[in-house]
């Protein structure tokens, strides 16, 4: 778990230019913050039902502090970077990969109420623009894109770069192998 913790601090000083130390990143950070959080409470999640209630009760403290609602029960991967983070929603049966980022306002939400899988899977090495909004149970494949304030109601594939309203993916623009992979994918359009 403590490799875990450094690992997220260590992700979000290199993805971030404005971080200046791991120290500024541990106490200013909210995406690390709520991150952290949320991998306390998912531990809890899944290791006892009765834990299940203060699993929500502590990840719904997290949204309260960090302005980041993170249900207890989705998965997430190794060093995910959480920019800004204000307004970030993942839901319940979300899954993210690992080395993704996700901009302020990004929405991994569900497009029904019914039980059983309704939220996003995302790859590794994925980039979600600020604003975006990624619903229902699709999958963004691993390396692609999706720009800020798209709106993805279906799959886009790996290395692909998805931007509109709806959503249409596109082959990733040649010359951007050049820019920085890291950087909001609203730079393509």
């Amino acid at each position: 778990m403590r490799q875990l913790l450094l690992d997220d601090l260590q992700a979000a000083r290199r993805r971030d230019p404005a971080a200046r130390t791991l120290l500024e990143v541990a106490l200013a950070y909210p995406g690390v913050h709520a991150l952290w959080i949320h991998r306390v409470a998912h531990r809890m999640w899944h290791a006892s039902p009765l834990l299940k209630l203060p699993a929500r009760l502590i990840s719904q403290a997290a949204r309260t502090l960090t302005g980041i609602e993170i249900h207890p029960a989705a998965t997430l991967g190794r060093r995910l970077f959480i920019d800004h983070g204000m307004g970030v929603v993942i839901g319940e049966t979300a899954e993210v990969g690992e080395d993704v980022v996700l901009f302020h306002g990004t929405t991994l939400g569900g497009i029904s109420m019914s039980r059983g899988k309704r939220h996003p899977t995302v790859g590794d090495r994925v980039v979600i623009g600020a604003g975006a909004k990624v619903l229902g149970p699709v999958r963004i494949g691993s390396d692609a894109k999706v720009g800020a304030n798209a709106v993805v109601v279906k799959d886009v594939p790996p290395r692909a770069v998805a931007v509109g309203v709806p959503a249409r993916p596109r082959p990733a623009h040649p010359a951007a192998r050049e820019l920085d992979p890291w950087a909001d994918p609203a730079i393509y359009i």
